[in-house]
């Protein structure tokens, strides 16, 4: 059984809804089942915000605006899509937006030289020393030292694991420049440590405990003053 509570609702639910299912409930005013949808995809928005703005910091405020505003339009979705790609794409479009305000986000495409003349280096934050294992540590470094546009196509497909067609509907591009970038971002890292850094993919750029609890409490508090159409209905 799953529960969540605020300080005016508390829900409880028998068995998992799926996305959809949570999405109309919300709608229908159990808006105490919103952090449900936070609590699934917190740790995925967060890996890509990351792979974008790379900022352990910013990238949690990336996906704390991008849950406010999918609260905000949540009469919008329209099961066109999956609710994952609708939301992702929310957080991809609201990173890419302060990446490019802060002049960090350059299209490696574009580029008439080597795309590693795009790189900078990056001291290790506090998020990547938290880690126990050396080898994620050096690959989270060497995830960071990607392009750009390759380095968000290689966190949602080889750390999030996203198929490549809803990494290219998550970053509004075609099915074959996400297989482009995914290979032009493997053989920019090392071989040898890919290989050996296969299996822990997945366990890279963690956004788990006390961190996710304080942002889903600080997502919750911003979305009761906000007032969406869908709600007065």
């Amino acid at each position: 059984m799953w529960s969540t509570s605020t300080a005016t609702q508390t829900v409880e639910i028998d068995a998992a809804p799926t996305d959809e299912q949570v999405v109309a409930r919300v709608l229908a005013g159990e808006t105490a089942l919103f952090e449900l949808l936070m609590r699934r995809y917190n740790q995925r928005l967060y890996r890509v915000a990351r792979g974008i703005v790379r900022s352990p910091d910013e990238a949690e405020d990336v996906v704390q605006e991008a849950y406010v505003n999918a609260y905000a339009h949540l009469d919008q979705f329209a099961n066109r899509a999956k609710f994952s790609t609708w939301l992702t794409k929310i957080a991809v479009y609201e990173a890419l937006a302060r990446a490019r305000r802060q002049r960090r986000f350059v299209d490696a495409d574009t580029n008439d030289g080597d795309p590693m003349t795009t790189l900078d280096s990056k001291e290790p934050d506090p998020e990547k020393q938290a880690l126990t294992s050396e080898l994620r540590l050096l690959l989270e470094q060497a995830i960071d030292t990607l392009p750009p546009p390759y380095r968000s196509v290689f966190i949602l497909r080889e750390v999030q694991e996203m198929s490549t067609a809803e990494t290219a509907a998550c970053l509004d591009v075609t099915e074959d420049a996400v297989k482009m970038r995914l290979h032009r971002a493997r053989s920019v890292l090392r071989d040898d440590l890919y290989r050996r850094a296969g299996t822990l993919l997945p366990q890279a750029l963690p956004f788990l405990g006390p961190r996710c609890d304080r942002m889903v409490q600080v997502v919750l508090a911003r979305i009761e003053a906000v007032a969406p159409a869908w709600r007065t209905r």
